[in-house]
């Protein structure tokens, strides 16, 4: 039987790397105490190009992995002595980059999720299928070289968030707005619609930032009445209202030297606007209740939904304020305008859903798959989350099938264009039905379905006062 003894691991480390000056095959090492399964995996792992290894124990596993470096693991869970999951801990711990993958003849729920807790990337029960071996090794193989790659990119400084999921044009140029803006101290204004991920975009920027080390603050301008809103950012002196018993400090001051992100900036009032523009322009803050300006030094970030420029127009949002917040604007696509990003998201989301349920998935099928490509998504990443949890929560098998995701997905491709008698839809009718659809995808949100069906909301409102009148 084929071994990788210890004299060739030792040529192997003089060369690591390269072959004739080129940059080596992916190295794979084999576990497997049955020396026919060995040799089939060998063999089918050298058909594609791989460099392989094989240890026929636990204890030859360890002395290879502490002596080369390797891209994937394939370990059988028994071996007798050293076990497969203590090779899967000790792959861990010299190499966070290599993948492992757990391969038993007695598969079980437990020993799934130990594996997994542990770190492996698959678990697969003898015998496995060829085809179905290729397609985990491919994956398995792809997430190693992205975490070198994220790797290599911490050593050389440049820009990197594993939150941030992705490789559309639209998402390669917000990422790559950040990494430029690394040593600025300018505000920042992102725009987006909800659950498009602005507050995910304002944590990246900060901790890509100079500030990285000390307090990022998030505060949806939303949540609070005025009163509330100031007690609670700028903090009050001891007697400045009834039950005021001690100066209490805000939380700008708690965030000094840090990073301040203001949500939903647009729905803040006049009367906050002015304070908030004191801080910006002048680095300085009044307590409620106090006459002495307290400096404060933070760095303002700020989202919205809305336009702020029409806004602006409409005398609702501070000129001034919009100038000094919007010194980089950042706009965050929706779901519907970077589908291709649909994939990588929606296993992101199952891979934290599988992990809360303490469940293994192996993805979705393709005709579920297909589903997400096609659907809309008017509530964006956040609704591709729920729908994800929901289906994961669900599904009877490892994998997410069509019928696991909510029957509405389907709701755009079965719109009926013929009444029960036969007789066709009037142009009048389908618009009717349009409306209707569209409004229950956004939850009956009417500014939002306005924005979608391209009219404004007084428009809509006379559609739907028609529609009631002809019923």
């Amino acid at each position: 039987m084929p071994v990788s003894g210890r004299g060739r691991a030792e040529e192997m480390k003089k060369d690591e790397g390269k072959i004739d000056g080129k940059p080596a095959p992916c190295r794979i090492l084999i576990v497997d105490d049955e020396e026919t399964a060995l040799d089939r995996m060998k063999s089918l792992m050298e058909r594609k190009g791989f460099e392989v290894l094989t240890a026929p124990t636990g204890e030859q596993a360890l002395y290879l992995l502490d002596r080369l470096k390797f891209d994937l693991v394939l370990t059988d869970l028994v071996l007798g002595g050293i076990d497969g999951l203590s090779v899967l801990a000790y792959s861990k711990k010299v190499s966070q980059d290599t993948e492992v993958v757990v391969i038993t003849g007695y598969a079980s729920v437990d020993s799934a999720i130990q594996a997994t807790r542990k770190g492996a990337f698959h678990y697969l029960q003898k015998p496995i299928r060829s085809d179905e071996l290729y397609h985990i090794v491919e994956q398995a193989l792809e997430r190693s070289r992205l975490k070198t790659r994220v790797r290599e990119l911490e050593q050389e400084g440049a820009f990197h968030s594993p939150d941030i999921i992705g490789n559309s044009p639209k998402i390669q140029a917000i990422k790559s707005t950040i990494d430029r803006m690394k040593q600025s101290e300018a505000n920042v204004l992102i725009v987006g619609e909800s659950g498009t991920g602005k507050e995910l975009i304002a944590r990246a920027i900060h901790n890509h930032s100079r500030r990285r080390d000390r307090r990022f603050l998030a505060f949806n301008c939303a949540s609070f009445a005025d009163e509330l809103l100031a007690n609670e950012l700028f903090g009050h002196e001891k007697d400045a209202y009834t039950g005021a018993s001690k100066t209490t400090p805000g939380l700008l001051e708690s965030a000094d030297g840090g990073t301040v992100f203001f949500d939903e900036v647009g729905d803040m009032s006049p009367t906050m606007q002015a304070k908030i523009l004191r801080v910006v322009q002048e680095k300085e803050l009044f307590r409620v209740g106090s006459s002495s300006p307290i400096p404060v030094d933070i760095r303002i970030l700020s989202a919205t939904n809305k336009d702020l420029k029409k806004l602006v127009e409409a005398g609702i949002f501070r000129q001034d304020l919009y100038f000094r917040l919007n010194v980089i604007a950042i706009q965050l696509p929706t779901l519907e305008q970077r589908k291709e990003d649909i994939p990588l998201l929606g296993m992101n989301c199952l891979k934290k859903a599988a992990g809360r349920m303490e469940k293994h998935f192996d993805g979705f099928s393709e005709e579920a798959m297909g589903l997400l490509m096609n659907y809309s998504f008017p509530g964006n990443i956040r609704e591709l989350e729920n729908i994800v949890e929901r289906a994961a929560a669900l599904a009877p098998g490892s994998r997410i099938e069509a019928r696991d995701l909510p029957s509405d997905l389907r709701a755009f491709e079965t719109v009926a264009f013929r009444k029960e008698k036969g007789m066709m839809k009037t142009l009048s009718e389908i618009q009717q039905d349009y409306i209707q659809w569209v409004l229950s995808r956004v939850g009956h949100n009417k500014t939002h379905a306005a924005k979608i069906l391209g009219i404004d909301r007084v428009s809509l409102y006379r559609k739907l006062k028609q529609q009631e009148f002809e019923e």
